[in-house]
């Protein structure tokens, strides 16, 4: 049942958070955007709509599975932990094993999100400017028109996107930079979604507790928005500085390379841009989480209760 929740959750959260995520991409990994609205902005001039839904498809088809994942995983690992560590999976869990849990959620994620990760960075990161700009340099290369009858560059040179969608944009990494392509930044997730899914859990279990109305078991709807709203917020406030890292590594791949592994990222980050780079989209994530995940956890929840409802 969990699993079957967390699927709903899942994709009803990327719908309505996913061109947020495209803004909070782009800053992260483009030194020119120097502000949310003006990523917003010039996003919009250069790509209009399109531009912040750029590699939706592949999240939207894989994020049912990717959500099932974690509740499920969750909720599993709690369930034995209580068995094991108090003779009952219906005791009461204390906050470590919350936490326990949510870390396994999240480090089981890494296998399955990585390569979409991958893909869907390199095609929010891919635009229009740069595809012009891969334009330009092919063109420089062909001979110069001073002949009277010099033959037209031919076709095959004025290249267009170099990922035209997230199925080619996976091969494409598969075929230039081998399987280690795809787990490109793998480490950095690690570091990512072990700690913040920790987080995220155990903040949600003490809010909901404070939430609900004495007498009750559970909270009400309004308890769950803002449990689940809050328990994003503070899991986006302890994941941004290896999201940045992240980000940046995975979106490497596009021409000449620059870092060498995580800590060669984190270090020439901070020596060009100052500590304040592993911040970059903090805000941004703040705002897009609390939306997000309020319509995750009511949709768990309400899913939860109905598929429980059926079964009886």
């Amino acid at each position: 049942m969990d699993f079957v929740a967390g699927a709903i959750g899942g994709v009803c959260g990327v719908a309505v958070g996913y061109p947020l995520d495209t803004v909070k991409v782009r800053i992260q990994t483009e030194p020119k955007h120097t502000g949310v609205w003006r990523c917003v902005r010039d996003t919009y001039r250069q790509e209009r709509v399109w531009g912040f839904y750029r590699g939706l498809s592949l999240p939207v088809c894989t994020v049912s599975l990717v959500s099932s994942v974690s509740f499920g995983t969750y909720r599993h690992c709690l369930l034995h932990i209580c068995r094991f560590r108090y003779g009952s999976a219906d005791a009461k869990p204390a906050r470590t094993d919350i936490t326990l849990s949510g870390f396994a959620s999240g480090l089981v994620r890494v296998l399955l999100t990585s390569p979409t990760e991958v893909a869907k960075v390199r095609l929010q990161t891919q635009t229009q400017t740069q595809t012009q700009t891969q334009q330009r340099r092919s063109l420089a290369s062909w001979p110069s028109a001073e002949p009277p009858h010099c033959p037209a560059p031919p076709a095959s040179l004025v290249r267009g996107p170099k990922y035209r969608g997230p199925l080619h944009c996976l091969a494409t990494v598969a075929r230039e930079e081998g399987l280690r392509g795809l787990y490109k930044g793998s480490s950095a997730l690690l570091f990512r979604d072990g700690h913040s899914f920790a987080t995220y859990f155990l903040s949600y279990s003490i809010l909901c507790e404070w939430l609900t109305p004495a007498g009750h078991s559970q909270p009400d709807v309004s308890g769950v928005l803002v449990a689940g709203g809050c328990a994003g917020v503070l899991a986006w406030a302890v994941a941004t500085p290896m999201d940045v890292i992240k980000a940046r590594l995975q979106a490497d791949g596009q021409g000449q390379r620059r870092y060498r592994g995580l800590l060669h990222c984190v270090a020439a980050s901070v020596r060009e841009e100052g500590p304040r780079v592993l911040f970059k989209g903090l805000l941004l994530n703040c705002c897009r989480a609390f939306p997000v995940n309020m319509v995750v956890f009511v949709t768990y929840e309400a899913a939860l209760r109905l598929t429980r409802g059926l079964l009886k």
